[in-house]
């Protein structure tokens, strides 16, 4: 089953195919938006990240399910790295800074 999951908002610059995304419902606790970590469910893997007319999209794929979850506005979603590719250390840009207390 493949998943389509719009957004209004940019997606995290580090997401990307092959990427494992979760997703959890979001709840009202002592005036934050706050969720349980112990109810993630995962919702499939990346096949495709589109940004069409500035509403980012993720096609998501997962043949475990038949029916799709409900997906709404108060639903938090999360993506975790393939740790078989992203094994490795440091990638990109870096930098060395030295810090003084005096």
């Amino acid at each position: 089953m493949q998943i389509t999951l719009t957004f209004d908002k940019p997606l995290n610059c580090s997401v990307s195919v092959g990427d494992t995304v979760f997703y959890t419902p979001v709840s009202q606790g002592g005036g934050f938006s706050v969720t349980q970590t112990s109810t993630m469910q995962e919702l499939g893997t990346v096949v495709s990240i589109s940004d069409q007319y500035l509403q980012p999209q993720l096609v998501i794929k997962n043949d475990t399910i038949s029916v799709a979850p409900t997906i709404t506005p108060a639903t938090f979603i999360a993506f975790r790295k393939n740790n078989k590719v992203n094994l490795t250390s440091l990638k990109g840009y870096y930098a060395e800074a030295k810090f003084e207390n005096n």
